[in-house]
């Protein structure tokens, strides 16, 4: 997919930018099919930011330059000038409004992962009271199962054993190794992860007539520095322009999940 670049674009990046020819991105690997090494072992990466961000790279005439990052880091990073950028599925809430800029490329919620064949017949997150479930620590997901304690006690149910993981992929070997009854995490990285684990024999997705986007659906969204307000609305505009040109469709569809893609590049569109 040859991006061609926008010299106006380009002109209206921040100065900094413009001379160092490089935004300096941080993510959180793996986190598929966001983000993900190439190959077990070496440091390339791909995945749908990673191209995205090669994308927009292109298109604004500057280099998007990847380094991982633990997610609880990454936004204190952007704050201390480390990282101009991150592009990791970061939800864009009013909270992180609050010390970073968000430019909304994504629209999902969370899934539920379970073992193949669902044995413990696991329909919704009502089914999630008095079961083990493991999440990643300091992410949406957690707090849609800190929420969700307060139903499963008035249904008088237990509360939901909740789980915390350092890395999503830590999470996932407690449900594959039978630790754990489920796992929470975003809808597209479930159906991801339950369609290519073992070639689909591992995992399954659970699908919720009542939500199928998933739980709590919300923009995820690139963190921009808010020292850096140009370099937000030169990537929101590129945005927009891939968007317009298919360019941003063909790689939502590359990684399986063309349903969370947007129509509208929108800034700051936290909906909690």
């Amino acid at each position: 997919m040859a991006v061609q670049k926008d010299q106006v674009l380009h002109d209206a990046l921040p100065a900094a930018i413009k001379d160092a020819g490089v935004v300096r991105v941080a993510t959180d690997v793996p986190y598929p099919p966001f983000e993900m090494f190439a190959k077990e072992g070496e440091s390339e990466l791909t995945g749908l930011d990673y191209d995205l961000g090669q994308a927009l790279g292109a298109r604004l005439g500057v280099r998007f330059t990847f380094t991982p990052q633990k997610f609880d880091g990454i936004v204190p990073g952007i704050q201390a000038g480390k990282f101009d950028a991150a592009m990791s599925a970061i939800t864009d809430n009013k909270e992180r409004q609050k010390v970073v800029d968000f430019v909304d490329y994504s629209q999902s919620g969370s899934g539920i992962l379970v073992t193949d064949g669902n044995p413990e017949k696991i329909t919704s997150l009502d089914d999630l009271c008095g079961k083990k479930v493991a999440v990643q620590a300091a992410t949406n997901q957690l707090d849609l199962l800190r929420n969700h304690q307060d139903s499963c006690t008035k249904a008088g149910s237990r509360k939901i054993d909740v789980q915390t993981f350092p890395k999503d992929s830590d999470a996932q070997l407690a449900l594959r190794s039978g630790k754990v009854a489920a796992q929470v995490l975003t809808k597209p990285a479930a159906g991801w992860t339950a369609k290519t684990a073992d070639a689909g024999k591992v995992f399954d997705l659970v699908e919720d007539p009542a939500a199928p986007g998933g739980y709590n659906a919300s923009p995820n969204g690139i963190a921009v520095s808010k020292q850096l307000p140009g370099l937000s609305t030169a990537i929101q505009k590129a945005l927009q322009s891939l968007i317009d040109d298919g360019t941003a469709g063909k790689i939502f569809a590359k990684y399986g999940v063309t349903s969370i893609a947007v129509k509208e590049a929108t800034k700051n569109a936290a909906v909690d």
